[in-house]
């Protein structure tokens, strides 16, 4: 009977003859297929190792939102939610329905958590490939015997890496795209098999609908201690969440998706997907360890082909290595995926201007203009393959993936700020000492030690200094850092370098800020911090 709906679904979607439907395959199933099939290969211990070819990262410019009435006054139209023509959707969809018949066909049913009370959305994610369905599995929560028998699909996300668009005739701005129908609730992916494309698809969704039920959703990990009170460690893609977030003191909520409404915060996923280039035993144990695990999904990571180790500090593939692997993986892990309104907010900025310092507490209004600014650095290539340093700001720490006008999340963050109080911390998880390529990386155990003492309230009775330039809240000790590191000036080579540099930093601040005057609530930025 199931068999006969999932037919019945294909042939909606024009997937009017495939070959085979593998529909719920389990963990051990979906490895056998994909081996079988070689889209990878085991490595030691266990993990599944897979290449994703040309693309390695998000394609942000190749990502749409169909215009249309039912929704099309509801979304900031711009560079970051370019608008596609229905029309042009229909007739994609027809072509991707072609391509996948006589292709065997991927089907896993998931639920997203929607709610910190047990609400959740079903989808259904249609792939080509084996392992793209492993990562789905990973990643969002299993429905049940009972559930499955009477699973509906609210949104249903089709998947074809090896489907290429035509730029001229479907409207993309390459061959590869990412094209969400809010009002068919269906989501288009072709031309690439980096899998994070599933996952920030998804979120976009999300990032749509639950915030207009009054739940902010954010960029964020999250964890708790024994007493069930909670952090959350917002930041941009490769700030360093998820690392800090992993911690043997405490129990790992979730990773990279969260929800905050009224009644605490919720995961909205159930897997990780980690950076794990570089990774260590000794600065990451936690995370270090679910590589050398059976279900991990390895991306672009290098291994020896004759005895199968890896290579965790290679990036001869991409600098973007991930690893895929469900919460259960991590020994200090609670699935229950809810928690209490967060005591601590952690907002993380990967500075490569090297001016931030390394902690510094905000206050309710510096904590609105940091979150809108989303500051980050990116690193890399130049014509000669030689890295830089690009410094970028992403609105509310995840721009890409916000339908709604950036105003609108940064809102309901000043709301949440105000009614239950967390206290907000900016984690400075790039450079110190001057900018990149000059300066030194901020040690993960350090940004560790930070964490911890404000978590263990080592802080509360600490003595804080203002800062000249940013009007940063500066702890003059904290346990496990030394004194010197503190303070953002000490290992520049003069005073006139870091001001010189930290008042750059500042005026890039405020010309991000400034685009969003006539849009954002005005209290918000009449309130913004005020510099010297």
């Amino acid at each position: 009977m199931k068999i006969l709906q999932h037919h019945s679904q294909l042939n909606l979607l024009g997937i009017n003859r495939p070959n085979r439907i593998y529909w719920q395959m389990n963990t051990p199933q979906l490895y056998e297929e994909a081996v079988q099939r070689h889209e990878g290969y085991v490595a030691h211990l266990g993990p599944l190792v897979v290449r994703t070819g040309d693309q390695s990262s998000l394609a942000h410019s190749d990502r749409f939102i169909v215009a249309e009435s039912a929704t099309q006054g509801n979304i900031s139209w711009g560079e970051v939610n370019r608008a596609f023509q229905s029309e042009r959707f229909d007739k994609l969809l027809l072509r991707m329905g072609a391509y996948f018949n006589g292709l065997d066909v991927f089907m896993q049913d998931a639920f997203v958590r929607t709610s910190s009370d047990g609400e959740m959305m079903p989808i259904r994610v249609i792939t080509e490939t084996a392992w793209h369905n492993l990562f789905v599995r990973n990643t969002y929560l299993h429905p049940n015997t009972e559930e499955l028998e009477e699973f509906v699909p609210e949104y249903t996300i089709v998947h074809a890496p090896g489907f290429r668009a035509n730029p001229e005739r479907d409207g993309t701005n390459s061959d590869v795209f990412v094209i969400i129908h809010l009002t068919r609730k269906l989501i288009l992916i072709g031309g690439t098999s980096f899998a994070g494309e599933i996952q920030k698809a998804i979120f976009s969704v999300i990032n749509y609908l639950l915030p207009r039920q009054d739940v902010l959703t954010l960029e964020a990990s999250a964890n708790i201690n024994d007493k069930g009170e909670s952090a959350l460690f917002v930041g941009v893609d490769g700030s360093g969440k998820t690392c800090l977030a992993t911690d043997n003191t405490r129990l790992f909520l979730g990773d990279a998706e969260h929800g905050w409404n009224h009644n605490g915060i919720f995961s909205i996923s159930r897997g990780c997907y980690a950076h794990v280039l570089g990774l260590s035993m000794d600065e990451a144990t936690d995370v270090w360890q679910t590589t050398r695990r059976f279900g991990t999904l390895l991306e672009n990571v290098v291994v020896d082909v004759e005895t199968r180790r890896l290579d965790l500090d290679d990036d001869s593939f991409t600098e973007n290595t991930r690893a895929s692997y469900p919460i259960s993986h991590l020994l200090r892990s609670t699935r229950s995926g809810v928690a209490e309104h967060p005591r601590h907010v952690f907002l993380l900025a990967k500075d490569g201007d090297g001016v931030l310092p390394i902690v510094s507490k905000l206050t309710p209004e510096q904590a609105v203009y940091y979150f809108l600014g989303g500051y980050t650095t990116e690193i890399a290539s130049d014509y000669y393959g030689k890295p830089i340093a690009r410094r970028c700001f992403s609105a509310c720490y995840g721009a890409p993936f916000m339908p709604l006008h950036p105003g609108h999340y940064a809102q309901m963050f000043a709301e949440r700020i105000e009614m239950y109080k967390p206290h907000v911390w900016l984690l400075n998880t790039g450079w110190m000492g001057g900018p990149y390529g000059k300066g030194g990386r901020v040690p993960v155990e350090v940004s560790r030690a930070a964490v911890r003492a404000i978590l263990n309230g080592k802080l509360s009775n600490v003595e804080f200094w203002t800062d000249g330039i940013f009007g940063l809240q500066i702890p003059k000790y904290c346990p496990g850092i030394a004194d010197e590191m503190l303070n953002p000036v000490t290992r520049w080579p003069d005073m006139t370098s870091y001001e010189l540099a930290a008042q750059e930093l500042k005026a890039a601040f405020n010309e991000h800020l400034a685009q969003y005057q006539n849009e954002v609530n005005s209290e918000l930025l009449a309130n913004q911090p005020r510099f010297s």
